[in-house]
């Protein structure tokens, strides 16, 4: 499992919306240029975010992004699962995969459970409020 450039950049645009969500929609050229990432390309991004309803968008004056939910409510699997094709530590645990003809007898499929399983109930368990780090103004942080 690598989680790619795109679910870094998501979690961090949604740190970034929950550490500034008290100053209501944030556009789109404040969030690019407090995380050096470039705006066409946090475009597609917040486009993946939004259609999952996890931000909500306004456009013209005063628009731009925020967040649908409390930061408490919104987990990293959420966003990560989004954002990635997979993140199953072996094909056959991948969603929709065709079921291994070896399963019966393949000694790691427990061991590759296990840790499927243990992915998933950490970053389930783990919040954007978990990551928001208290009397810091954002932007200066590395995913």
């Amino acid at each position: 499992m690598l989680i790619s450039t795109r679910g870094r950049y998501a979690l961090r645009v949604m740190i970034d919306l929950a550490e500034h969500q008290s100053a209501g929609y944030i556009p789109l050229k404040e969030i690019a240029q407090r995380q050096g990432i470039s705006e066409k390309y946090l475009e597609s991004i917040i486009k993946l975010l939004v259609k999952a309803r996890l931000l909500s968008g306004v456009r013209g004056k005063g628009g731009g992004y925020r967040l649908t939910q409390p930061p408490e409510l919104c987990t990293v699997d959420a966003i990560l699962r989004l954002t990635e094709d997979s993140l199953a530590p072996v094909s056959c645990l991948e969603e929709g995969a065709d079921p291994c003809a070896r399963a019966a007898e393949c000694r790691t499929l427990a061991l590759w459970q296990g840790l499927d399983k243990v992915i998933r109930d950490y970053l389930t368990g783990v919040t954007l409020a978990d990551l928001i780090r208290p009397g810091e103004d954002g932007g200066s942080y590395v995913i």
